[in-house]
């Protein structure tokens, strides 16, 4: 389990050319914000969007968002002049599409010195080199792209996600060995909230950070299902006290509610603890 600064549960995705937008997501309760420069903005928009953010992000009044841009891919001619408009800008970190490797975050590693860069792992060379990728010393994050993947995949998805299982764990075992963030992919339904509920919770099974979202509406599901709640709270209270107990008198292990507590689970029980926390701050 990675230690992330800001919780992740509900990643936003922001059109960077939509001024109205941009000023709604300053109050949206979004733990962070992708300021995109590429889906979300046609061809014939990119240089009118790079200007639109620019002056958003100037003005401020994002909080503590963890706030990303995503630019656009490497392969095509605004990659460059997008990482140098953001390079001294305040956020947190640019999002690179549709990496394939570590040559290419280090490509825009040496167009942006000290910048977190975060990785859209949406292909399948990408997957395969999830290790490589993470490991390199400018990798923050991995933000996965389901709908690109399951496109290159050929595959179809049900509702358990079993045809891209295997990238999705794939993606976050390099992420967790790398001790970086590891965000689901989208929903595209925005209004089945409980297809939202059904997919957040495979995620959070999985073991991701929380999820990417299209739509404001799906943000308070996001942010419950992959909040602590009050019984995992009481659970990882309980287990750090008898632990505690159990070392003070000579033993090292202690059992709660029937199960084996080990030194392995009291790490587990913090983070716990530390995340409850860190939102709790959040929400004042």
């Amino acid at each position: 389990m990675t230690n992330v600064a800001r919780p992740l549960r509900s990643v936003l995705y922001i059109p960077g050319s939509k001024d109205r937008a941009l000023d709604k997501a300053r109050d949206l309760p979004a733990d962070a914000i992708i300021f995109d420069l590429e889906d979300a903005v046609a061809p014939d928009e990119k240089v009118a969007a790079r200007k639109t953010l620019q002056t958003a992000l100037t003005a401020g009044g994002y909080g503590d968002r963890l706030r990303l841009v995503r630019v656009n891919g490497l392969d095509t001619e605004w990659c460059a002049e997008d990482v140098a408009a953001f390079r001294d800008a305040d956020i947190d970190g640019i999002l690179l599409p549709k990496v394939n490797g570590a040559a290419d975050v280090e490509a825009v590693a040496s167009l942006a010195p000290g910048m977190a860069i975060w990785a859209m792992m949406e292909t399948a060379r990408g997957i395969w080199n999830a290790l490589e990728i993470a490991d390199h010393p400018a990798m923050a994050g991995f933000i996965l792209g389901t709908n690109d993947l399951v496109k290159e995949l050929g595959a179809q998805v049900d509702p358990a996600r079993d045809s891209i299982a295997a990238s999705l764990q794939m993606a976050l075992m390099a992420a967790r060995a790398a001790g970086i963030a590891c965000v689901d992919g989208v929903y595209n339904a925005f209004k089945d909230d409980a297809g939202l509920q059904n997919e957040c919770e495979h995620g959070r099974a999985l073991g991701m950070d929380g999820k990417t979202l299209i739509h404001p509406a799906q943000l308070e599901i996001a942010n419950r299902v992959f909040a602590p709640d009050a019984a995992a709270v009481d659970l990882a209270k309980r287990q750090i006290a008898a632990y505690q107990e159990a070392v003070a008198q000579g033993r090292g292990v202690a059992v709660v509610d029937g199960k084996i507590v080990e030194n392995l689970h009291v790490v587990t029980a913090r983070t716990i603890l530390d995340k409850a926390a860190a939102i709790a701050a959040k929400e004042g």
